[in-house]
């Protein structure tokens, strides 16, 4: 997977955002703006280079530039930073949140926030470009063995006494979420599956068929499965 083609693309994406009003709301992320946004992607940026730099999670960033072409400015420089560090050999030991301890890690997880931002700035704004169908699908891998699972370490989610089993429809991959048989099975594009897991699209869309007891699935479904 070229992670930091997806990431480089993206980021470029979401700065041209930044031309638009920056008190437009998004809608899937709280109370937040626009620039609230641009302020967290940007000091993720600069977070994850020093987990890769200096190898711990304690780095806290100062608040974005209120002023449009300063914060323009301010997040492209947060990029450059990452992809700096970024572009060291992948197997290069750094501090994470879960396993693997490497460089690695980070490309695929920043690429991954970064897309799910991308399309959350995209939405306020207008209309969102479409997420890569591989990217999306390891990013619902990512959602279902890694993120999920440290929802539920975190007691921020409590685990599914059930399992669904989400097939993707543009790539050759199945994913069951939950413990036993599946009880409904979703079929749908990676990328709907995606944002799907991370709120940003409704399981009821058109663009996601079903098979199997709705209701109970809807019921695994209903919890913080991502951050």
């Amino acid at each position: 997977m070229e992670f930091l083609t997806f990431l480089r693309r993206d980021l470029d994406a979401f700065e041209a955002c930044l031309r638009s009003d920056l008190t437009t709301p998004i809608e899937h992320c709280g109370d937040w703006t626009l620039y609230d946004l641009a302020d967290h992607l940007g000091n993720g940026n600069l977070w994850s280079a020093v987990a890769i730099t200096e190898k711990h999670g304690k780095h806290k960033g100062a608040p974005a530039p209120r002023d449009p072409a300063e914060l323009r400015r301010w997040f492209n420089e947060t990029s450059e930073t990452l992809l700096t560090a970024l572009e060291t050999d992948p197997s290069t030991e750094a501090w994470t949140f879960y396993p693997p301890r490497t460089v690695a890690f980070w490309r695929r997880r920043r690429a991954l926030e970064t897309a799910v931002h991308r399309w959350d700035a995209e939405h306020a704004t207008g209309a969102p470009s479409p997420l890569d169908p591989a990217l999306a699908a390891d990013g619902v891998s990512e959602a279902i063995n890694d993120m999920f699972p440290r929802q539920v370490r975190l007691s921020r989610a409590t685990a599914p006494d059930q399992a669904i089993r989400l097939v993707a429809t543009d790539m050759p991959q199945t994913w069951t979420l939950g413990p036993g048989t599946p009880v409904a099975t979703l079929h749908g594009p990676a990328p709907t599956l995606f944002l799907m897991l991370w709120k940003r699209v409704s399981p009821q869309t058109e663009a996601i068929e079903w098979e199997g007891d709705q209701k109970a699935a809807l019921k695994v479904l209903d919890r913080p499965i991502t951050p």
